[in-house]
């Protein structure tokens, strides 16, 4: 009898409204599926409707893709919703050609109460209460990712791959050096190639050399395939760019940027660029701190590299003109270069995406551009 008490006690999940015979099938008006998605497992809380999430739930690839299907049948609408991660924009679109409303979300802290607990279940419970909400009409729930097109996902892979590729060979470079600092030989700049190795092979022990051999031949493999990445994005670089800019400078940007007209105003493009300042406004306190970091994580070094080429390669530039005798004043300390040159990067970002919206022409600005080779 007592557990036959508890067990009445026990609420089991909703599920969409079962037909009875002779009758049509009554449909769910939404399922969301909030979905933790890893490489061989999947877990997805479920809301039909407006209800209680039901709990978690645990599918392969292969399955999740079956039982979605199933969703389609048993709703007028079926929502889903994932982070953004190394997984790609794969299961987005395997999800729209299905017939599902899918959304890429920015990953985030999903401990909202801080109570340092994380776990799949707990993930893809909170994403299935955002979606709900989001769907329901609060835009605000979370943050959506664009999905580019295949051919714009391809575009960003070859500027990252030689990025990859140039830490690599840093990082080699590096543990040749730690080893031969650990049995006290000191190697400086790029010890791997020919003519310093031959000059600097002689003065280190045995065991070095043997331990730096293999390193050179990774080095100089690294760097062919380097090479050939390089040389590769300069070839794709337009005419007329503004001197200073740099045609992988100018490669990355448009790679990573992928559409400039994506952004609506300029603060989009700040906001993308992730060089905004930090915010903590309460009453009639204002404190604004380091830059908060939000955005697209390439483009920050790229932008602050050009803005310091921009400094001396464009005095005629607005931008320039307001800060760049600050920035070349002795007297102004560390910290305000900083904040001038991010804000220089900053204001670049946005003028660029003016000039490439067609909204100005780079003269406007003050950009002098680089000769065309037919001149």
């Amino acid at each position: 009898m007592i557990q036959q008490k508890i067990n009445s006690k026990k609420k089991t999940p909703p599920q969409p409204p079962v037909p009875g015979p002779g009758q049509d099938a009554v449909k769910a008006q939404t399922i969301k599926l909030g979905v933790d998605v890893h490489l061989g497992l999947y877990v997805v809380v479920r809301v039909i409707d407006g209800t209680t999430p039901q709990p978690p739930q645990r599918f392969k690839p292969v399955e999740f893709m079956v039982w979605c299907a199933k969703q389609l049948r048993l709703a007028e609408k079926v929502f889903t919703c994932y982070e953004a991660g190394p997984f790609g924009y794969t299961l987005h679109r395997r999800l729209e050609r299905m017939g599902v409303t899918n959304y890429v979300i920015r990953p985030r802290d999903w401990d909202e109460y801080g109570k340092k607990v994380k776990t799949d279940k707990r993930d893809a419970l909170a994403m299935a209460q955002c979606l709900d909400r989001y769907v329901s009409g609060n835009r605000e729930a979370f943050c959506v990712v664009r999905v580019p097109s295949e051919e714009e996902e391809e575009k960003p892979s070859v500027s990252r791959q030689r990025e990859s590729l140039q830490q690599e060979k840093q990082r080699l470079a590096a543990q040749g050096r730690s080893h031969a600092l650990y049995y006290g030989g000191h190697l400086q700049g790029e010890w791997w190639r020919e003519e310093a190795w031959q000059r600097t092979r002689p003065e280190l022990p045995a065991i070095v050399v043997n331990l730096l051999e293999p390193l050179r031949r990774l080095l100089a493999a690294v760097e062919a395939e380097l090479t050939a990445r390089t040389q590769e994005l300069v070839a794709a670089a337009p005419a007329g760019l503004p001197v200073g800019l740099g045609q992988m400078t100018s490669q990355i940007l448009e790679r990573e940027v992928v559409d400039w007209n994506r952004f609506k105003n300029r603060r989009q493009v700040a906001s993308y660029t992730g060089l905004c300042p930090r915010e903590d406004t309460s009453g009639q306190q204002r404190f604004q701190g380091a830059i908060n970091k939000h955005g697209n994580r390439r483009l920050r070094p790229v932008l602050v590299e050009g803005a310091w080429r921009l400094l001396i390669f464009q005095p005629d530039y607005r931008a320039v003109k307001k800060w760049g005798a600050a920035m070349l004043d002795h007297k102004s300390g560390k910290p305000r270069r900083k904040k001038l040159i991010i804000a220089l990067a900053r204001t670049f970002a946005v003028d660029w995406w003016r000039v490439r919206t067609g909204r100005c022409k780079a003269e406007d600005l003050g950009l002098k551009l680089q000769p065309s080779p037919s001149a």
